[in-house]
């Protein structure tokens, strides 16, 4: 004989496939009660759930999937936050994340990892770029390898024995520092005076020296306050 509310008859064991979340040891039953539960908020998460495009789904289907993820409209829907000039928003790139089907975080994402990992390899072959330059101005300044490695390693040897070390640093970075030391060192002298002038307008050498560790000389390379100290090294050694 069967009770009105249970699917098995009372007092048998657990049914074999039936859960033991589902069944009621004591009464003998199926609980019902938590199987209608559990059937509820199946159906709910199937309702929440986003079915994955595939080879056989239709525009609305796609539209309704990336709607779902939270990718854009179109790819102006993107905001982006930048940390650099050179890593700003761009519209070509958009446009291929947004095809991509990229979610705003994943596009900032990309900005990001090309900041954090592109930027400093930019910079780094920038160095190694003003290096070469600056190596090259050298040997034609001293007149060739030969004479040049000869120079080089008089001058590192007088400026590490005569300079702070910081100047001595500052000066070996760029070659209008390798060039005064040069002339320094030639003249017997770890500094010479600057001709009269107006302070402001003629810095004297320990000024130019404190000026070349100023980041808009070593770090930024602005045109203007370079030229400032390549000209005062100019005006107190001579070209």
């Amino acid at each position: 004989m069967y009770y009105e509310d249970s699917l098995e008859p009372a007092g048998a064991g657990r049914p074999e496939g039936v859960p033991e979340k589902f069944w009621d040891a004591n009464t003998g039953r199926i609980r019902t009660d938590a199987l209608m539960r559990a059937y509820l908020d199946l159906e709910q998460r199937m309702h929440r759930m986003v079915r994955v495009p595939g080879p056989d789904s239709n525009d609305d289907e796609v539209a309704g999937f990336r709607r779902a993820m939270g990718i854009p409209e179109a790819p102006d829907g993107y905001t982006i936050n930048h940390r650099h000039e050179l890593f700003a928003s761009d519209g070509e790139i958009n446009q291929r994340l947004h095809e991509a089907g990229f979610t705003p975080a994943q596009a900032q994402l990309v900005y990001d990892l090309a900041h954090d990992r592109v930027l400093p390899l930019i910079e780094e072959i920038d160095r190694e770029y003003q290096t070469r330059r600056g190596l090259d101005r050298l040997r034609d300044h001293f007149g060739g390898d030969s004479r040049w490695n000869e120079t080089a390693r008089q001058v590192s040897a007088w400026g590490q024995t005569n300079l702070p070390p910081e100047i001595y640093q500052a000066l070996a970075q760029v070659p209008e520092g390798v060039i005064a030391m040069s002339r320094m060192m030639a003249s017997g002298e770890p500094g010479l005076g600057s001709a009269p002038g107006p302070r402001d307008e003629m810095p004297d050498e320990a000024e130019l020296k404190k000026m070349m560790q100023d980041p808009r000389y070593w770090k930024k390379k602005d045109p203007a306050f370079i030229e400032k100290v390549s000209a005062g090294f100019r005006r107190i050694y001579g070209e």
